[in-house]
C-alpha cells in the first residue's frame, strides 16, 4: 500500500483548487490551442500544434498527480498544546549546535514542503532525523558537508 500524502487542510484546499483549475480552465485552454493550430496548418510540421500537444500531455500528466496526492492525503491535525514526540504536524524549535542558533520547523507532507519558510517534509533527512524524537534529545542529521546535531528545545 502506498505512503498517505500529509496535508494541512489549508494545502488540501489548494491542491483541490489547483486540480480544478487544471481540469476546467487550463484543459479548455490547451483544447483550443490544439483546434486553432490545427485549423491553420493541419498537424505535419506545425511548430504550434506540436507545443500545444506537449503541454496538453504536461496538464494530463500534472492532473493524475495532483488527484494521486489528494486521494492519498491524511489531514494533519493541528496539536492541542504540547507534545512529548515530534511528529507529522508538530512545529519544533531546535538548537542547530554547530552555528549555535535556534532554528524552527514546522513537519508537513513534501507537496507541502517550504524550506525558506521553515516547513520541511516528514521524508526530508531533517524530517526524518527528528521524527520521533522528545525534548533534550538530539537529532543527527547526515548532510554532504557532514553531520548536524540538532538539539530539541521545544514541540508544539
Amino acid at each position: 500500500m502506498a505512503q498517505p500524502t500529509y496535508l494541512t487542510r489549508e494545502g488540501l484546499a489548494k491542491h483541490q483548487a489547483e486540480l480544478e483549475h487544471f481540469r476546467t480552465t487550463r484543459r479548455q485552454d490547451v483544447a483550443a490551442r490544439i483546434q486553432r493550430a490545427n485549423s491553420i496548418g493541419g498537424t505535419v510540421d506545425n511548430a504550434e500544434y506540436e507545443e500545444a500537444k506537449k503541454e496538453q500531455a504536461f496538464i494530463e500528466g500534472h492532473i493524475l498527480e495532483l488527484e494521486n496526492i489528494i486521494n492519498r492525503s491524511k489531514i494533519i491535525e493541528a496539536s492541542k498544546g504540547k507534545s512529548d514526540t515530534v511528529d507529522v504536524g508538530s512545529k519544533v524549535t531546535v538548537l542547530n549546535q554547530s552555528r549555535q542558533k535556534k532554528e524552527n520547523y514546522f513537519i508537513v507532507g513534501s507537496p507541502e514542503a517550504d524550506p525558506s519558510r521553515g516547513k520541511i517534509s516528514n521524508v526530508s533527512p531533517i524530517g526524518k532525523a527528528l521524527i520521533g524524537k522528545k525534548i533534550g534529545e538530539l537529532a543527527e542529521v547526515k548532510v554532504p558537508a557532514g553531520t548536524i546535531n540538532l538539539e530539541i528545545l521545544q514541540i508544539k
